[in-house]
């Protein structure tokens, strides 16, 4: 578990840059781009998923954002 402490100014930018942190770290075996959460450094037990996190009927998981509307889409790259 790493934790990387940023500043941004709210919740959405905080989502944004752990997107953006997970893809480009993806290729690394070592990394779980799904299980990415942010969270305020006053309430670390408080987490926020980045990923949407759902298996697909192939097993995949869904690459698209957590709470997002409409159908997901298969991992693939995420």
């Amino acid at each position: 578990m790493i934790h990387l402490p940023v500043a941004v100014p709210d919740l959405a930018g905080a989502l944004e840059m752990a997107r953006t942190l997970a893809r480009s770290l993806a290729p690394m075996p070592q990394v779980d781009v799904v299980g990415t959460t942010v969270s305020a450094e006053d309430a670390q037990d408080v987490r926020h998923w980045v990923f949407c996190d759902r298996i697909m009927p192939d097993r995949r998981r869904c690459a698209r954002p957590a709470d997002h509307t409409g159908v997901c889409v298969p991992n693939d790259d995420p």
